[in-house]
């Protein structure tokens, strides 16, 4: 039975693709991971399978070529660009004798290398527990189940049992902090929404210069370099824009190609900050030649995360390496649709700042809604979200409420609670004030 190493930095990289070799960019993506985690890459492979081995992801023939480069290089480590079933992963370590990790794992291992706030450790602790769930059968020799016979017979099943119900009750406790901070979050969104200071978000691929962004329209220090994840922890900022309205701005954590599912889970109440944001600043790295697959993946988490019906800017940002100047692009509905600026030197970052403003400023709604009084709820929502101009008890029950809302909130509220509005002087439909 194969012993887990417990150390061991020197890496061979294993790029995989099923049905068609994987594409320079995702090789050199992968690779990348690996340098921001630490590994020292020793070697490199790469491997186009028909279709995934059940038992150890490649052919006997790819295993052997694997086996023969880490040992050939001393590798202790083998890095797979797969997500690995947990019996997989068991298979190649007592196949290979080294320590096998797969792009999941090596993603929670980045993350748990960064995280730097009380929050950002339960979250990453808490995915990486959800991670290791399903991989307690594995290749630890203490773990093992005993065989039978005098002298044999033990409590290897009952270790098992017992490392499990340890780990759902630190899930347990984990989940029930989190809940508690996520309760606190939404306590100051809505007092930021009370107080009429709307969220701007920033989103986008990591590397993409969102933080350098973030950095230059704060004037805050928050840690920027040419490395994935270099921010992990969200960082709010308030600032004021040139006409002296106040808006909060948001540097979120950056997304990536197969986000694991563990951490969108882990980092829901950190993402709820861009769920909840007025206007989503979407960087884009102008110079990427992958850039439209990058805008693709940020899309999908978005839906993931339900903020996919938020309206966007693209900001594409490194002007200064693409040698382009900066400039607005407007869609057909003559709103701002991109913003091309540098972050590092600044050019367009004013007219940034423009369309924020010109964003937060357009139609808003004005209307009359009537409640029962089994929609104390939706009021309830209605004070949070917009300002409630006066308010009229009803003889059978229930309010009649002048409200306003910005047009972002009004649709989100009649998408989610079915929110009609009246004119305030009794027509149908709800008033668009500009």
């Amino acid at each position: 039975m194969f012993e887990r190493p417990q150390r061991g930095e020197r890496a061979v990289v294993l790029s995989v693709g099923i049905g068609a070799a994987p594409d320079a960019d995702q090789q050199g993506e992968f690779r990348a991971l690996a340098d921001a985690a630490g590994a020292e890459i020793v070697g490199t492979l790469v491997a186009r399978l028909r279709a995934a081995n059940p038992r150890t992801l490649m052919g006997k023939g790819k295993l052997a070529e694997v086996k023969a480069l880490l040992e050939a290089e001393d590798a202790s480590l083998l890095l797979i660009d797969h997500e690995l079933a947990p019996a997989q992963e068991r298979n190649l370590e007592q196949e290979l004798c080294v320590r096998v990790v797969d792009r999941t794992g090596l993603i929670l291992d980045i993350f748990a290398l960064r995280a730097r706030t009380f929050e950002g450790k339960l979250q990453v602790e808490l995915a990486q527990l959800r991670h290791l769930s399903t991989r307690l059968v594995r290749g630890w020799t203490h773990l093992e189940r005993q065989k039978g016979g005098i002298g044999l017979r033990g409590p290897g099943e009952t270790q098992l049992e017992t490392d499990r119900r340890l780990l759902g009750n630190r899930i347990k406790q984990l989940a029930a902090r989190l809940e508690r901070l996520a309760k606190r979050r939404e306590l100051s969104r809505q007092r930021r929404r009370k107080r009429d200071v709307p969220t701007i978000s920033l989103v986008g691929y990591t590397n993409a210069g969102k933080s350098t962004l973030f950095n230059r329209l704060t004037q805050a220090k928050v840690p920027a370099a040419d490395q994935l994840f270099v921010t992990l922890d969200p960082t709010l900022r308030r600032i004021q824009l040139s006409d002296g309205s106040p808006i909060v701005l948001a540097d979120t954590v950056g997304f990536v190609r197969d986000l694991p599912h563990e951490l969108v889970a882990a980092f829901h109440s950190t993402l709820e900050e861009s769920r909840g944001a007025r206007l989503l600043l979407h960087v884009v790295d102008a110079t990427d030649p992958e850039r439209d697959e990058r805008i693709g993946a940020v899309e999908a988490v978005l839906r993931q995360i339900g903020a996919d019906h938020l309206p966007v800017v693209q900001v594409y940002n490194k002007i200064d390496i693409l040698g382009a100047e900066s400039r607005v692009d407007r869609a057909e509905t003559g709103m701002p649709s991109r913003v091309w600026l540098s972050a590092t030197t600044g050019e367009g970052v004013e007219s940034l700042l423009g369309v924020i403003s010109e964003y937060l400023h357009q139609e808003v709604v004005r209307g009359t809604v009537r409640l029962g009084v089994t929609q104390a709820r939706l009021r309830a929502l209605i004070y949070s979200a917009g300002e409630v101009l006066a308010e009229r008890e009803l003889g059978e029950g229930g309010w009649e409420m002048d409200i306003e809302l910005d047009r972002q909130g009004y649709e989100e509220l009649r998408r989610r609670e079915d929110l009609q509005l009246a004119d305030l002087d009794g027509s149908a439909g709800a008033a668009v004030l500009n």
